[in-house]
C-alpha cells in the first residue's frame, strides 16, 4: 500500500528536513485534527510552505507534510469499505482552480469504477488499521493509488448520492451478520 511522502512536523527546529524528506515544494500540509478540507494548505514553493509550517508551528497544532500529486488535478476517489468488502466508490472533484476535492469545499461526487490496484489498496487500508466500516480516501497517481487517509467515521451523504447505494443499511446488514456479544472486533469476516 503506497502513501505519498508524509512526514508528521512536530518539530520547528526541522522544518527544512522535513521538506527535504517529503521531496520538496509543493507539499500538502494538514492540520492532524481537521476535517472536510478544513485546515489544508498547499505550499507551491519552498519559502510559502515553510511559511505555513512555521505558522502552525507557532500555534501549536500538530501537522502533517505530504507531497503534492499533481496529476490528481483536484480529484480523489474514496472506496467505502464495510467489513472485507467495497461496498460503493466515489470520484470527487473539486472547483476549478482548487486543490482540494472535499464536498465541503464545493466538491462534486461521481460515481467511479475502482481498478483491482484500487480494490485492494483499499481493504489493505482499512484492514491495516482494523477497522470494520472505513472511508479510504485515495489519489491516482502516476504509480498507482496512493492512501491520503483512512476515515474511521466516515460521511454518508455524498457516497451515498454519487453510488446510489443505500451504504447505511449495508452497514447495518453487515452489523447483523458478524454481531456477537463481547465481540468488537470481526477480522476475516464479511
Amino acid at each position: 500500500m503506497d502513501l505519498p511522502p508524509t512526514a508528521f512536523a512536530n518539530d520547528p527546529d526541522r522544518t527544512e528536513d522535513i521538506l527535504k524528506m517529503v521531496g520538496g515544494a509543493p507539499v500538502v500540509i494538514k492540520l492532524l485534527e481537521g476535517t472536510q478540507g478544513i485546515g489544508v494548505v498547499l505550499g507551491e514553493t519552498h519559502n510559502s510552505a515553510k511559511s505555513v509550517i512555521e505558522a502552525f508551528h507557532s500555534a501549536a497544532v500538530n501537522i502533517l507534510v505530504q507531497q503534492f500529486v499533481p496529476e490528481s488535478e483536484g480529484r480523489d476517489i474514496r472506496a467505502l469499505v464495510v467489513g472485507r468488502k467495497i461496498v460503493a466508490a466515489m470520484e470527487r472533484r473539486g472547483p476549478v482552480g482548487e486543490f482540494r476535492s472535499n464536498l465541503h469545499r464545493g466538491g462534486h461526487a461521481f460515481s467511479t469504477e475502482l481498478t483491482a490496484a484500487e480494490k485492494s489498496t483499499a481493504l489493505r487500508a482499512a484492514q491495516s488499521m482494523g477497522l470494520n466500516v472505513a472511508g479510504v480516501d485515495m489519489l491516482r497517481s502516476k504509480s498507482g493509488p496512493v492512501v491520503l487517509e483512512v476515515n474511521s467515521s466516515p460521511g454518508l451523504e455524498g457516497i451515498e448520492k454519487a453510488s446510489g447505494k443505500d451504504v447505511a443499511k449495508l452497514m447495518l446488514e453487515f452489523l447483523e451478520r458478524v454481531a456477537k456479544p463481547g465481540l468488537t472486533r470481526t477480522r476475516g469476516r464479511g
